[in-house]
């Protein structure tokens, strides 16, 4: 028994290559967008931030970013040498959620302990990448929402790598709760040194499937490689190593 790695486009009839573990794909050939599955339209707003660099221009915010900051080397722009650079159109669900939490707790720092009661209610467009068996800091990555619009393949670079959703819009809702409750449980420890209980309701608005443009760029410096993530809708970098810092990226 084959297993299939295509499905015709149901919009151009064009066919949607895809790997396994995809669920919803991009047809390259008009940009409509299907679950793979069924192989039906996908329905649920498909939205797209712009990149705004070229990759030129991508090597120098990275250089500026070496010559920022205290805790890099003085030489660190100068002596390093870009070893690669690649967009990558990330998929992500942004969810809108308001989340409410009623706990009950001790603070032991007081003698004898005390007994505390509290409410954290806070609104979150709460960001999920849309790949499983991936890493990527999405509590450090402020997407520009503001600056979304529907989703048009003419404006993906050609050199740009166009990755598909591998989690459906379930899943990316109950991730994201899931996330949420435990950025809470942080927050209520700020207040209590043990939680007793705690309940945590929430209010789920309409999810938003987007394509985000990344960087990923590696650069040597004495002899060692290290890694870094550059927003390319806003230019900032997400995250990066600093010689003798490092962290992994998929």
């Amino acid at each position: 028994m084959s297993i299939v790695q295509e499905i015709r486009c149901s919009k151009c009839g064009a066919p949607i290559a895809f790997n396994p573990g995809e669920i919803i794909a991009t047809c390259p050939y008009c940009g409509y967008t299907s679950v793979i599955e069924t192989g039906k339209a996908f329905t649920l707003e498909h939205s797209m931030i712009l990149n705004e660099y070229d990759p030129t221009q991508a090597e120098e915010l990275v250089r500026n970013w070496m010559r920022s900051g205290f805790m890099k080397p003085g030489d660190l722009a100068k002596s390093s040498k870009i070893l690669e650079k690649s967009l990558v159109y990330l998929p992500f669900w942004n969810v809108p959620v308001t989340a409410t939490s009623e706990y009950k707790g001790v603070f032991e720092r007081l003698v004898p302990p005390v007994v505390k009661e509290g409410k954290i209610e806070k609104k979150y467009d709460w960001l999920v990448l849309a790949r499983k068996a991936a890493e990527f800091p999405t509590r450090e990555y402020d997407v520009p929402l503001e600056g979304k619009i529907s989703y048009d393949f003419r404006k993906i670079e050609k050199f740009a790598k166009v990755l598909n959703s591998e989690i459906e819009k379930t899943e990316a809702v109950e991730s994201a709760k899931q996330q949420i409750e435990s950025h809470h449980q942080f927050l209520v420890k700020q207040d209590v040194d043990r939680i007793i209980e705690m309940k945590t309701d929430f209010s789920i608005g309409d999810s938003v499937y987007l394509h985000a443009p990344i960087w990923f760029i590696a650069y040597e410096y004495k002899g060692e490689q290290y890694n870094i993530i550059l927003d390319g809708g806003a230019g900032t970098v997400i995250k990066g190593d600093i010689p003798a810092t490092r962290f992994g990226l998929f």
